[in-house]
């Protein structure tokens, strides 16, 4: 089995060593760099399999890289931030990131972390068969092909358009709208998708999800993904 390589950009000298050989115990190979100009640099290089930036590193901050990765790759991404309060939580989750980890953090945590990162973009399929579909007459349900309105669907070939044109999505926002379109029209709540999507068996950020709902709104239209206040999203059907 291939190992899996880490990118870690980190400016904190004593946080970067240790995090790197917390990682290497754990299997993983990391390249680690101190900025984010030569951090973008390793990524070209490199094409690592998932990325760690820090917030607040020099030259190009974590957000401003995170932004540069997104432009050209759908690598998982995930910020390490400060302060679980932080605006730069936010920034970095809009700006294209998977997951976040506030500092400090246990490495066991952050390994947990990586991994459950890693399986959702290892199966961000999903299920290929068995989710329910729109019943259309050419038989598009049978081809895993589901239709709302003028926003297609292809479980299949993990293809998604809108009014006939194509979509691009992240693993994770694929991954979100094939949990809404399994269930369309059925409200599922913030904690229902960090579990599903996010794969979290305990209590987890739900910014992560408000976040990664209006990116997918801005795609598909700010109209096909309904708030219900108090309760969580529905995907209009």
């Amino acid at each position: 089995m291939a190992e899996t390589h880490v990118l870690f950009v980190e400016d904190d000298d004593v946080i970067r060593e240790a995090t790197t050989l917390a990682l290497e115990r754990d299997g993983f190979v990391v390249t680690a760099m101190p900025d984010g100009l030569s951090g973008l640099e390793s990524f070209r290089a490199d094409r690592p399999d998932i990325a760690l930036l820090d917030v607040m590193v020099p030259g190009m901050d974590g957000v401003s890289l995170c932004r540069r990765i997104r432009d050209e790759s759908t690598v998982p991404v995930i910020m390490l931030s400060a302060r679980a309060d932080s605006i730069d939580v936010v920034l970095g989750l809009e700006a294209g990131a998977d997951d976040y980890v506030t500092k400090p953090f246990d490495g066991s945590v952050l390994v947990a972390r990586i991994r459950a990162v890693l399986r959702r973009f290892g199966h961000a399929g999903g299920p290929q068969n068995g989710r329910p579909g729109a019943n259309d007459e050419d038989g598009s349900e049978e081809r895993g092909v589901l239709l709302f309105g003028d926003l297609e669907v292809d479980t299949e070939g993990m293809e998604v358009r809108k009014a006939g044109a194509p979509v691009a999505l992240t693993p994770t926002e694929m991954r979100l709208l094939l949990e809404f379109s399994s269930a369309p029209g059925t409200v599922l709540s913030r904690d229902r998708l960090l579990e599903r999507v996010w794969d979290y068996d305990w209590g987890g950020d739900t910014r992560v999800v408000d976040v990664h709902v209006q990116r997918l709104r801005t795609k598909i239209g700010q109209d096909r993904i309904e708030t219900v206040r108090g309760f969580g999203y529905k995907l209009k059907a």
